[in-house]
């Protein structure tokens, strides 16, 4: 059962759910990966019927264990963000997706089939009517409008506008029950294709505070001496380009001892960006630790002096809701982010982030600016925006949100009642 606001309890609608994604469960690769496993936790601790239709995992057997959950592993091929030939394996990956499902649905009546990201809510929005569930799409991103970043040549413009409209259409298109959104600018966009407002809600990002803990004798000693600026994440196109490359020149020119730490798999797109940097002359002092797991990233940024965001405008990046913001700001990491139109509209007046324009110059210009910051001022700013995402943006609350709307939606559609669903402000 559960409480509602006024005391009383109701009984709590029991699921047989289905999750779908195109990223393994565990461990998480970067991006959206980690949310999945907090969301299946979560199911499973209010007693829903959890399977996971996904791509292998190591020691698959011992994760139902451990959680309680059944997993149903595609395996194909490989996938992941650093496999070869992603994207082709992308495109193709809901056709398989679909049917592995479909063969589990003649032996198991799923209640919910629930998408994480764009990829696995074209296989559940095909298999909606087939199979008689109700589907709650989960948008983690916008992942066409990344692509606006790409070279014409890896993605050609009358191409990429057809995927981005198919994208945002997904929902209207096979009459999702629910979306749940990582923005409100991505809500935004999903309405303007005609999907019922109402039927919308926004969730936004998480992470794990116990994993990302603030300690406050560490940020008392952290100190500029050398100053390290730091960036995580899986470092593609529209992460590292040329506003990164003209603020690491910038920055470099007046503080030529400062540490750029880039922390993260070395993709091609770093590699090349490290190359470039080479050319310039301003290779020196950058760090380049290699892939870290979830479970270990706050130690390699809670010595830092200032996280950076550089991204490259694109309809994608806009409707973002960046973890490395989130996870900076839950160690008391001064950050420096582009106009993002989804962390923008959440953290509008964020004494700790300061937002620079799609420039590389103006960027640097604002990773000195807090440099110059005083580190007692820097300091007195930390704590407060740490307890903030605390309170607002742990994955327990995300996932009780997200568990809350999907619960919402199987009972309403199990007793024909329009849904109830609004878009958080």
């Amino acid at each position: 059962t559960t409480m509602t606001p006024a005391g009383t309890s109701t009984a709590r609608h029991r699921m047989r759910l289905a999750l779908l994604t195109h990223e393994p469960l565990d461990p998480p690769t970067g991006g959206g990966s980690a949310e999945a496993l907090y969301l299946v936790r979560e199911f499973v601790r209010r007693g829903h019927d959890v399977h996971v239709f996904c791509p292998t995992v190591p020691e698959g057997e011992r994760l139902e264990r451990d959680l309680g959950v059944r997993l149903h592993p595609f395996t194909l091929w490989r996938m992941g963000r650093y496999a070869s030939l992603r994207s082709v394996k992308y495109l193709l990956y809901p056709l398989f997706l679909e049917r592995l499902v479909a063969q589990a649905a003649r032996r198991t009546r799923f209640d919910v089939l629930f998408s994480q990201h764009a990829i696995s809510a074209v296989a559940a929005g095909r298999l909606k009517r087939r199979i008689e569930a109700t589907v709650v799409m989960n948008q983690l991103d916008y992942l066409t409008g990344f692509m606006e970043t790409w070279p014409a040549w890896l993605m050609p413009r009358p191409l990429l506008a057809v995927l981005m409209r198919y994208e945002l259409s997904l929902p209207r298109r096979f009459g999702a029950d629910r979306v749940l959104t990582v923005s409100d600018a991505l809500a935004d966009r999903v309405a303007a294709t005609g999907f019922p407002r109402e039927r919308i809600q926004s969730i936004y990002y998480g992470y794990d505070s116990a994993l990302f803990p603030f300690n406050a004798a560490a940020v008392a000693a952290r100190g500029d001496d050398p100053p390290v600026v730091v960036m995580h994440g899986s470092f593609d196109h529209h992460h590292l380009g040329p506003i990164a490359l003209d603020a690491l020149a910038h920055v470099r020119a007046e503080r030529p001892d400062t540490v750029f730490r880039f922390v993260g798999q070395p993709t091609d797109t770093l590699r090349s960006f490290l190359e470039a940097a080479r050319k310039r002359g301003v290779a020196g002092g950058v760090e380049c630790p290699g892939f870290v797991p979830y479970r270990e990233m706050a130690r390699h940024l809670a010595g830092a002096s200032v996280g950076i965001v550089p991204y490259e405008a694109s309809a994608g990046v806009h409707c973002a809701f960046v973890a490395k913001v989130v996870e900076s700001l839950a160690l008391g990491l001064p950050v420096v982010c582009t106009p993002l139109e989804g962390i923008q509209r959440y953290f509008p007046d964020e004494p700790l982030i300061r937002y620079a324009r799609f420039e590389g110059r103006d960027f640097g210009e604002h990773i000195l600016a807090w440099l110059r910051t005083p580190l007692s001022e820097r300091r007195k700013m930390s704590q407060p925006a740490s307890l903030r995402v605390a309170r607002e943006l742990d994955w327990n609350v995300i996932c009780r949100r997200a568990a809350d709307a999907v619960e919402d939606a199987s009972r309403s559609q199990s007793s024909g009642q329009p849904v109830n669903a609004k878009t958080c402000p």
